[in-house]
């Protein structure tokens, strides 16, 4: 009788818990997991065929806008500019003479038409026959056609220089073509061909990455990405640099996602982008999506029956214990959920689980609770 009435006693006597006091603020943190990229990386080489002759810069240069990196063999195309330059003064000297063979042809016929003119006065004042005004008269027309002819030949004298410019414009572009020059600032990250290479038109001399565009492209698992958006402020950490931290924030977040590895990629820029940087490097980013006033934050293992979002924890309600389903928000990079739906006023979460808990029994808190 004496050992039933203890067991009863144990049995419905209140015991102590301990409960997690709310945080005063919590920041709500996204891991992802990246390399080391550039928006602006360009792969450059000759528009035209030759013999590479001289390579002015090298890997790890920096190199400006419009900078010489480096030349082919060019002599042949500079024959080609002097045949046209060649050809230019020819059509130039041509328009020349077309020029002032129209000019003597309208002075010929200014001249023919006045002494048409005056013999047509004679021969109606009956001084000069017929047949000599007739003459005068056609030497006038065989002028006035004369005149047509060297108008004609001068337009195309001059079309011809049109043309031979053309030309010569042409092979001077085609000149500048051996020349390969810095599109962008930009660092020198590869070199891929060597003096004496026989270059095809297209085929890459040296690979230019513009340092300002330096990012990280990280991955997020799908189940965290829905917290992230643009702007928002980052901390990148590089693998061989692990004890220093670089701000940024979040630059872009890609329309697609990975179908394979269900992640979203991510683009991160950085301030104080280390000049020595290297693409390809892993980095770590930690991405500050938000912050909690006055929230509770519970342990994933004193959660049961996990249904996505909700599910079920022991809390303290007037005294007595009691299974509650709640609804979490984003987790903790430690792993703790924090509760923003579901808990009435006055209700404590349970720190730990000790042994005898049943719903309705009676507890009280003991002194210190868990943050």
């Amino acid at each position: 009788m004496v050992i039933a009435f203890v067991l009863i006693h144990l049995y419905f006597r209140p015991i102590s818990v301990r409960v997690v006091e709310p945080a005063a603020q919590e920041a709500l943190q996204v891991f992802a997991l990246g390399t080391v990229e550039a928006r602006v990386l360009s792969k450059v080489g000759f528009k035209v065929n030759g013999l590479l002759r001289e390579l002015k810069v090298d890997h790890a240069d920096e190199v400006r806008a419009g900078q010489l990196l480096a030349l082919l063999d060019s002599g042949e195309q500079e024959n080609q500019v002097a045949k046209a330059l060649a050809n230019l003064d020819k059509a130039q000297a041509n328009l020349n003479l077309a020029k002032a063979s129209l000019k003597k042809s309208r002075t010929n016929l200014a001249l023919k038409q006045q002494q048409s003119h005056r013999r047509q006065e004679l021969k109606n004042k009956d001084v000069l026959a017929g047949e000599e005004a007739e003459v005068s008269l056609a030497a006038a027309q065989t002028a006035e056609a004369e005149v047509l002819l060297s108008e004609a030949e001068m337009a195309a004298a001059a079309a011809a220089v049109k043309d031979a410019e053309a030309q010569l414009g042409l092979s001077r572009e085609v000149l500048s073509q051996h020349l390969l020059v810095a599109p962008y600032d930009a660092v020198i990250i590869g070199r891929h061909k060597e003096i004496g290479t026989i270059m095809q038109a297209g085929e890459p001399v040296f690979t230019l990455v513009n340092p300002c565009t330096v990012w990280v492209r990280a991955f997020v698992d799908e189940a965290k990405a829905g917290y992230i958006e643009v702007g928002q402020p980052v901390e990148v950490r590089l693998r061989s640099l692990p004890g220093k931290r670089f701000p940024g924030k979040v630059a872009r977040i890609d329309l697609e996602s990975d179908r394979v590895g269900e992640e979203r990629r991510i683009y991160v820029t950085w301030c104080d982008c280390p000049r020595d940087f290297h693409l390809g490097e892993q980095a770590e980013v930690v991405i500050n999506s938000g912050l909690l006033d006055k929230v509770v934050l519970v342990s994933e293992t004193l959660v049961f029956e996990r249904d996505g979002s909700s599910g079920q924890i022991w809390t303290l309600e007037q005294g007595q214990l009691n299974k509650r389903r709640v609804i979490f928000g984003q987790s903790t990079l430690d792993g703790r959920l924090p509760v923003i739906q579901g808990m009435p006023e006055g209700a404590q979460v349970l720190a730990a689980l000790p042994s005898g808990l049943r719903q309705g029994r009676k507890a009280t808190v003991q002194s210190g609770g868990t943050p």
